[in-house]
């Protein structure tokens, strides 16, 4: 096994922890709801905390790692968030829960960024696609995962023990990581030199400046195209990871056990979507160059999510609901990796600055349909309102492709 692709399997632990820990709040949420007294409308509130603070935080972490490295910023990160994902357990009112999700997100803020950067050091380009589709297609393992291990868990220990169990899993991981990671190929022990030539003759990224152009990044359109493309595709993500298991309990009147299935379906087929949207992606720029190859997967896969989610709305059948809604995870998720594939592409040396503001505007996103969710569900009673929004937002997600041009960098010094 060549070198980098150790260091992708470590990024691939990295992606299914992460979504381990931000799932498992909508898994459990209907004990924590009862065991605190909370209405949807709070909860939405609890659950907006972590989108807030995960925003603000994306870009300083992202600009951190392009000038320290993303050795020390990933295992911060990871060893701040698992420390409150385990005092999750500890909340025992509104407000003191609020707090501790708003510094959950704080610490988990960066982690992709910071991931991006790992990738445009570490991998050739015509391999970013690809690499970027396994660290999210373990993202949504690690979604896949959190029903199925979280709701026995919690039968067995109770909610508040199964966070102090995931944090000490993201520990564990942060250690590992520090000790064996370096942020440069070279600068590994054990890696051949021909790999090393391999790697550095394929990127085009240089780190003997680590100045970031903030004028020429802000003022490229490419940019803030991109930005509110993902600002508005995050409003289909952060409805299955945030609301998707009290949309299938109380809106659509599923037990625990078909919502478990649903859920884990969701993000099973979610990590189908990533590998080939990436894959894909990685094959049409080679057959008919950068900008179809990127604008392709990300129009066709967020614009028939649109679609679907319409049609889960529409439908008066719970279960071809539940079908309707995991087929949407699949499509949507076919653009994810080609997006963070687009932030090396134009971020170049500064991707982690570019990750980080792309992620950032998406965490808004998350934290507006987080919180718009709630209010909706709590004032109309009508759990199938905020599907016919994101319809709309993916579908104009969609046609933002067409103004992002992956071939021209932010900056340009």
């Amino acid at each position: 096994m060549k070198f980098r692709h150790r260091v992708l399997t470590g990024l691939f632990l990295l992606s299914t922890i992460t979504y381990l820990d931000r799932v498992c709040m909508n898994v459990v949420s209907k004990y924590v709801k009862a065991d605190l007294h909370l209405n949807n409308q709070q909860f939405g509130w609890i659950l907006g905390a972590f989108s807030l603070s995960y925003a603000l935080f994306e870009m300083p972490t992202g600009s951190l790692g392009d000038k320290i490295g993303p050795r020390r910023i990933l295992a911060r990160v990871v060893l701040w968030w698992s420390g409150f994902t385990a005092l999750t357990g500890t909340a025992f009112n509104f407000i003191s829960l609020l707090l501790i999700r708003f510094l959950f997100g704080a610490g988990e803020a960066g982690a992709y960024p910071n991931a991006s950067i790992v990738i445009a050091r570490w991998f050739p380009a015509i391999e970013i696609g690809r690499a970027q589709s396994v660290i999210w297609a373990a993202g949504r393992l690690g979604g896949a995962l959190t029903p199925l291990l979280v709701i026995p868990l919690v039968h067995w220990a109770g909610w508040r023990w199964s966070f102090g169990i995931l944090g000490i899993v993201g520990i564990l991981w942060a250690t590992a990581w520090y000790v064996w990671f370096r942020d440069e190929p070279a600068a590994k022990e054990g890696i051949s030199d021909e790999e090393v030539l391999e790697i550095e003759r394929g990127r085009k990224i240089k780190y003997s400046d680590h100045q970031i152009p903030w004028k020429n990044v802000l003022r490229n359109p490419d940019l803030w195209a991109l930005m509110l493309m993902c600002h508005l595709f995050f409003y289909g993500s952060y409805f299955f990871t945030n609301w998707s298991s009290v949309y299938f309990q109380e809106g659509r009147g599923l037990t625990e056990e078909d919502t478990k299935t649903f859920i884990s379906l969701s993000y099973f087929l979610g990590a189908i979507g990533c590998i080939t949207g990436g894959f894909l992606s990685d094959v049409l720029t080679k057959q008919y160059g950068l900008k179809i190859g990127r604008r392709a997967v990300g129009i066709g896969g967020l614009g028939l999510s649109s679609l679907f989610f319409l049609m889960a709305g529409l439908t008066t059948n719970n279960q071809t609901a539940g079908y309707l809604l995991a087929v949407c995870v699949l499509l949507k998720d076919l653009a994810l990796p080609v997006a963070f594939a687009v932030c090396v592409d134009i971020g170049q040396r500064n991707a982690g600055v570019v990750a980080g503001a792309m992620n950032f505007a998406g965490q808004l996103g998350g934290f507006f349909i987080t919180i718009l969710f709630g209010i909706i569900v709590e004032q109309t009673n009508n759990f199938n309102y905020p599907l016919f929004m994101i319809a709309g937002c993916l579908l104009v997600s969609a046609l933002l492709w067409l103004r992002i041009d992956p071939t021209r960098p932010v900056a340009i010094n």
